[in-house]
């Protein structure tokens, strides 16, 4: 998927094309196709690079750890996403993949949290700080930047994780036996007690 972003934008640049209006314009008809292309459309190439990186993190911890669900949650989060975008985002073109950065990242912590895999929570967290403003932009604080969008993804990702908590990996869970002869070597206090050595006798006849 990250390949096939590049790849899209290379050819924007190499034919000097724009692809623009096959982004998300919300409630029209015709703005509904960008649900499935506005992934793949960035604006320039700090877009594009800036939606890589986690793109490219999330993509493997989503496929890592949920290789059961990855396809699903990836395809049915980012239709979601895009339509939950199409429905209350602003008259404007949305394009880019941070919806899906988004959803990804939402659902991974969130998931964490449900099944109390804490790695899970420390991965999107890390993410998160990576990219220390990228929490922000759920919220209406820049008007170039899809916050709609963004939000989408962020909302969508916490129903998914919801949906399917009961299908989210589980911690490893350790279990230990006991060594009689191991703890026979200290005493109630924690002091160590060697085994005393058995008197030898001897006869001689």
């Amino acid at each position: 998927m990250v390949f096939s972003i590049w790849f899209v934008y290379w050819i924007e640049y190499y034919f000097q094309i724009n692809f623009n209006k096959y982004g998300i314009y919300p409630k029209t008809i015709t703005g509904l196709r960008g649900v499935l292309f506005s992934p793949f459309i960035h604006g320039d190439t700090s877009h594009l690079f800036n939606n890589s990186v986690p793109l490219f993190v999330m993509l493997w911890s989503l496929f890592y750890f949920y290789s059961k669900t990855a396809i699903k949650i990836l395809l049915f989060g980012t239709l979601f996403t895009g339509l939950l975008t199409w429905a209350i985002a602003r008259p404007s073109y949305h394009i880019g993949a941070s919806g899906v950065v988004y959803l990804l990242v939402s659902f991974i912590f969130f998931s964490g949290i449900f099944s109390k895999y804490y790695r899970l929570v420390a991965l999107s967290l890390a993410v998160v700080f990576m990219y220390g403003s990228m929490i922000w932009y759920i919220f209406p604080v820049e008007d170039k930047i899809s916050w709609e969008g963004h939000l989408s993804g962020f909302i969508t990702g916490l129903f998914l994780a919801i949906f399917y908590r009961k299908q989210s990996p589980k911690p490893d869970v350790f279990t230990f036996t006991e060594n009689e002869e191991f703890d026979n070597l200290f005493d109630e206090n924690g002091n160590f007690n060697p085994p005393k050595e058995e008197d030898e006798s001897f006869e001689i006849e």
